[in-house]
């Protein structure tokens, strides 16, 4: 260990091992301020998140209104709208990134849990922080402007009309599996210290993958692929359509997430693994 393996081009790049994965339960954590910051970090973010884009939203709806003398070609457009959410999830990770890892996403944290880089406890408190933070969040756009938060749907994410659920699920799980996968790949240890010299700043990909989503799949389910988010629109709002479509944005997310956790974890790392022993044992190398 700790050889240097010639990798072409003038570059070299250090041997690279694995850190050990998380425990299931930590026991330890639990008694270090740290894990408690990033606790709050997660539940401020991910308010702030919500605060910002179901803002947006509203605006744009109100802004377009014919009723009220709007421009139905004023306003942000969705366009705007998904910069939002992508420019939002890019300073807000940009943010946390060193306090709390920077998911704002149950669906992230529950990737990253089944890949071992998180455990079962810090899991289910992140994603408890970022539910209660959403909730939190768009109950300040309803404080603030209750009469157009009411009028212009509160944000809420439900399945459009002429679309079927199997389409709306099945929005929500790739959406969900750009953006994971992209967190995996932009937060990559073994990346890192391979491409050392080439620079990569993880919110950018991360907030462009959510805007780049959000284009996609606004038309069809409001675009969660954020169980949180989803979750804190519709408790305040409180709607019959946005609950019983619900189950979309977290069926979705999660199976999305997972889906791009193997994908990273076990096929691509594992390829790249045996591609790299190999390469150790030819005697032309």
């Amino acid at each position: 260990m700790g050889k240097d393996i010639e990798v072409g081009g003038g570059y070299s790049a250090k041997d690279y091992q694995d850190p050990p994965p998380e425990p299931l339960i930590d026991a330890e954590e639990l008694g270090k301020w740290s894990f408690y910051r990033a606790i709050i970090a997660e539940f401020i973010a991910t308010l702030l998140f919500l605060y910002i884009t179901v803002l947006t939203v509203i605006g744009y709806k109100s802004q377009t209104d014919t009723a009220l003398n709007g421009d139905q070609c004023g306003g942000v457009g969705i366009l705007g709208i998904a910069w939002a959410f992508g420019g939002m999830i890019f300073v807000l990770v940009y943010c946390t990134a060193g306090i709390s890892g920077g998911h704002i996403n149950p669906a992230v944290t529950f990737g990253l849990l089944l890949a071992r880089k998180v455990s079962l406890v810090r899991a289910i408190l992140y994603m408890t922080a970022q539910s209660l933070g959403a909730i939190c969040g768009v109950g300040l756009v309803k404080a603030f402007q209750s009469s157009y938060y009411t009028k212009y749907g509160g944000g809420a994410n439900e399945l459009a009309d002429g679309y079927s659920t199997g389409t709306g699920l099945g929005a929500e799980i790739v959406g969900t599996f750009v953006l994971v996968y992209t967190v995996f790949s932009a937060t990559d240890p073994k990346r890192n210290a391979r491409d050392s010299h080439v620079p990569v700043l993880a919110p950018l990909p991360i907030g462009f993958a959510v805007f780049i989503v959000h284009l996609a799949t606004i038309p069809i389910t409001g675009t969660g692929i954020n169980p949180a988010r989803s979750l804190g629109a519709a408790v305040i709002y409180n709607n019959d359509k946005a609950w019983n479509d619900q189950w979309i944005f977290w069926v979705g997310p999660f199976i999305g997430a997972a889906i791009a956790a193997l994908y990273h974890q076990y096929i691509l790392r594992a390829g790249a693994v045996k591609a790299l022993g190999s390469f150790r044992s030819s005697p032309n190398i």
